[in-house]
């Protein structure tokens, strides 16, 4: 049975987990006409899957990656998954703005995983 590279691993769990907390903070704007205490405990229970694998996901990736990259990798996934949910779930299409400032975080996500001497 192959087993999956330390350095996949928490990549994939990062991105299953935002996924679950893109669900939990963005999801009910579908459901405006849902009492908020619901909303509120809905996410509540959606957000539960999510930390299952981001906890394990940081503790398991830590051993190949600073914490600094692991955050890094965390917000670049966000801004991946939050796109397609955007456009795909919510409907609502993205602009150039938002394009070149995902860029911008792209660039400084480039800075943090080189080393310059």
């Amino acid at each position: 049975m192959p087993t999956i590279s330390p350095t996949i691993l928490p990549i994939l769990m990062l991105f299953a987990s935002n996924v679950f907390m893109t669900f939990a903070w963005y999801g009910h704007l579908k459901f405006k006409e849902s009492p908020l205490p619901v909303v509120i405990l809905v996410s509540w229970g959606i957000a539960f899957f999510e930390y299952w694998l981001a906890v394990p996901a940081n503790r398991w990736g830590s051993a190949v990656y600073s914490a600094a990259q692991l955050k890094t990798i965390q917000e670049v996934i966000t801004l991946v998954v939050f796109a397609g949910f955007s456009v795909l779930y919510l409907k609502e299409p993205l602009a150039w703005n938002h394009a070149l400032g995902f860029a911008l975080i792209a660039a400084g996500a480039f800075l943090i995983f080189h080393k310059f001497t």
